[in-house]
């Protein structure tokens, strides 16, 4: 009987510490030896030429989320509010883009608790083949969900808040905001925050529309730099007051970046996160020939191509230390995408969002580590061990190391391929990345010792993902400093 299950042979393994030319045993789904050599194994696979990383983690992606009452979609029974994705679809674009974890999203409806949303989450994960976790987005903080609901949720692995300072109907005001932080800081949990304000976005709105400036560019116009960089300071601000970690998703801007570097050197436990959309798009994007603009619409809203040079900059400084996707797909066509409300419907009716766990590592290499803005352990960092480290996931994930998950990618750093929506394997109709040529595509994907993607045809069963349960951990914990020591 052989040793070890499967032997990964030949390659060059690559983590946050660095790159070494090493063989890697699995056993039992997991990592159970890193040598130079291991040959006794039932199945040898050959990693020569390719770099070996660990599987995507992507801490932020919209799968199968369903609403109620105004969510993202109509009235009535709960339905799938990002379009035709399910477990099942995005599980099959994530290993095709190397990612093998998630953490995704339970939806509250305003006027409802979160339990039942949670049970139903749980059973929709399981249908996929992704390992996966759980945010809970709170829009009705009620003292029923907070005191009640909550402390059950924690018990059941869910270790992070997710609160919008934007969108109608999920956005809190400052007071409900500062209650779930503090119920944040009770339980163990990080809250994570979509920046933007509220009421200048809707104010600019109305005088866009005022104006009858209507069309898919204007969403840039009703979200300039400011709404994000304000919501941003005040979301850093109000956690400060109480003492309570968070991450600020999404960020698309120096200017809010600067404001969580501000609050790291004073020693704050805030996070910052970027997309590949805000180091490739640009609002000039949704000035597209008739409907076709709506393609790249998503909020923050991506800005200019000198900003892609700042984002990146601020990656290399550690400010921002975390890529996600921010994965969130609405088809072109259809009744239920960018078009429910009319090819001529204003830009405040079109769903904003877009798909992009498929194409998150392999632009991020392209773009990074191929064009020499970032090295390959910084790569592994950004969208891997640091988002499993933040989420309380690792070393389980985001690690190749004896003990963790063999969670593999099999990078060959040399292949050249021009995205296409069919390579994505999601459920959307199209990808805003269309065309873009990138240098470097994972061939193998291993989640748990076992081939899930191999030469982008997958071969996971449905049903075969894992739910990741999240016990307390010490990065989120407060750091026991508040004003003038009151209420730490």
């Amino acid at each position: 009987m052989s040793t070890y299950d499967i032997a990964i042979r030949g390659g060059q393994v690559a983590t946050s510490f660095g790159v070494t030319r090493c063989d890697i045993g699995i056993r039992d789904g997991r990592i159970a030896a890193i040598a130079e050599s291991i040959s006794d194994a039932a199945q040898v696979i050959d990693a020569g030429g390719l770099l070996v990383l660990p599987g995507g983690v992507d801490s932020h992606c919209h799968i199968e989320e369903t609403s109620r009452g105004g969510y993202t979609m109509s009235d009535g029974e709960p339905q799938v509010t990002v379009n035709e994705e399910s477990f099942v679809t995005a599980s099959a674009s994530a290993f095709a883009g190397g990612t093998t974890s998630v953490v995704c999203f339970i939806p509250q409806w305003k006027g409802f608790g979160v339990w039942e949303r949670y049970v139903d989450a749980r059973k929709r994960g399981e249908t996929g083949m992704l390992d996966f976790a759980f945010h809970q987005i709170i829009s009705d903080p009620t003292d029923t969900v907070l005191k009640d609901e909550v402390p059950k949720l924690v018990a059941e692995g869910v270790r992070s808040l997710k609160v919008f300072l934007t969108y109608e109907p999920l956005h809190l005001s400052d007071a409900e905001y500062i209650k779930v932080l503090l119920t944040a800081r009770e339980h163990g949990c990080l809250v994570t925050v979509h920046c933007e304000n509220y009421d200048a976005i809707g104010w600019r709105t109305r005088a866009l529309l005022d104006a009858g400036l209507t069309g898919p560019k204007y969403h840039a116009w009703s979200r300039p730099r400011v709404v994000e960089r304000e919501a941003t300071h005040r979301a850093i601000a109000l956690a400060e007051l109480v003492d309570q970690p968070i991450q600020v998703f999404h960020v698309s801007c120096e200017d809010a970046a600067e404001e969580i570097a501000r609050a790291q050197a004073r020693g704050v436990k805030v996070w910052g996160e970027t997309c590949p959309q805000y180091v490739t798009l640009t609002a000039a994007d949704m000035d597209r020939p008739g409907f076709e603009g709506a393609k790249f619409m998503c909020s923050p809203s991506p800005r200019d191509t000198a900003e892609h040079a700042r984002i990146w900059e601020m990656i290399r400084r550690g400010t921002l230390d975390v890529v996600s996707s921010d994965h969130c797909g609405f088809s072109y066509e259809g009744t239920k995408g960018k078009g429910s409300s009319g090819r001529d419907a204003s830009f405040e009716k079109i769903p904003n969002g877009i798909p992009g766990l498929a194409a998150r590592l392999p632009i991020i290499f392209s773009e990074g580590v191929s064009k020499g803005r970032i090295s390959i352990e910084k790569f592994v960092e950004l969208t891997s061990t640091n988002p499993a480290r933040l989420m309380g996931l690792y070393p389980r994930k985001g690690a190749i190391q004896p003990g963790a998950d063999a969670d593999l990618a099999l990078w060959d750093p040399k292949k050249k391929v021009t995205i296409t929506n069919a390579l994505m394997q999601h459920a959307i109709d199209y990808t805003p990345y269309e065309g873009l040529e990138v240098t470097g595509w994972p061939v193998t994907t291993i989640r748990r010792g076992e081939v899930v993607m191999r030469d982008g045809k997958v071969q996971a069963e449905p049903g075969t993902g894992r739910f990741l349960p999240r016990g307390p951990y010490d990065m989120v914990k407060p750091r026991g400093i508040t004003p003038e020591g009151f209420g730490a």
